[in-house]
C-alpha cells in the first residue's frame, strides 16, 4: 500500500511523473510525426526524467542518511531494496514493460472516468508493487537507498537496473498503450469525405 500511496501523492497532486508522461506528449507525436514534435517530446522526457531521477537521489539519501527513521526501518528498507534491485537486465525490462504498460493505463482510464479516480490510481500502482514491477522513478528510490548506504554501485545502478527498467517503462507505456490506443482512436474514425484519396 505504501507504494500506491505513493503514487496517489504524485499524481493525485498533479505532480510530474516519467511514466505518465508516455501518453500525452505522445499523442502529437504520433499525429504529427515530423521532427519538431518528436525533438520536443525528447525534450520534456528529458526534463521530466531528469528531474525524477534527482528527486529519486535525494529522497534515497534521505531515507539512508538521516535519523528520520530508526535503524529496524532502514534496516526493512535495506531488505526492500535488495529484492528490488535482484533481478536480471533482461528480467528488469520485462518487469519495465508491465510496469509501464500499467501506468500509462492509469493515465487512460483516468482521462476517461469522472468520479473513482483515487480508486484507479489505488488499484493500478497496486499492482504495480504487489507484481515487483520495475519503474525507472520509484524503483528507483529502492536501488539508490542502496548506493547512498555504499552497499551498490552506482554504476550497477545505472546499467543494472536503471537502464533496462527505463527500456521496459518506455516499451510498455509507447508501444503497448499510447500507440495502440491512439491506432484504435484513428482506426475508429470516419474518413473525411473531403479528404481525396
Amino acid at each position: 500500500m505504501g507504494y500506491a500511496v505513493g503514487y496517489l501523492l504524485v499524481v493525485g497532486g498533479r505532480q510530474q511523473l516519467f511514466t505518465e508522461n508516455t501518453l500525452t506528449p505522445i499523442i502529437p507525436l504520433l499525429a504529427r510525426r515530423d521532427m519538431e514534435t518528436f525533438q520536443r517530446v525528447m525534450k520534456l522526457w528529458a526534463v521530466v526524467l531528469l528531474a525524477n531521477l534527482a528527486g529519486a537521489h535525494l529522497a534515497a539519501w534521505a531515507l539512508s542518511n538521516t535519523p528520520a527513521f530508526d535503524r529496524n526501518v532502514q534496516h526493512a528498507f535495506d531488505t526492500l531494496a535488495h529484492q528490488a534491485v535482484a533481478v536480471s537486465f533482461g528480467a528488469a525490462m520485462v518487469r519495465g514493460i508491465f510496469s509501464g504498460w500499467l501506468i500509462a493505463s492509469m493515465v487512460w482510464i483516468l482521462a476517461a472516468v469522472e468520479d473513482g479516480k483515487i480508486a484507479v490510481i489505488l488499484v493500478l500502482t497496486y499492482m504495480v508493487g504487489l507484481g515487483s514491477f520495475t519503474h525507472i522513478v520509484a524503483g528507483s528510490v529502492d536501488a539508490l537507498f542502496l548506493v547512498w548506504n555504499g552497499t551498490l554501485a552506482w554504476t550497477a545502478y545505472a546499467m543494472g537496473y536503471a537502464l533496462p527498467t527505463l527500456i521496459g517503462n518506455i516499451i510498455g507505456g509507447v508501444s503497448l498503450v499510447s500507440a495502440l490506443n491512439h491506432a484504435q482512436v484513428v482506426a475508429g474514425t470516419p474518413q473525411n469525405p473531403l479528404k481525396k484519396n
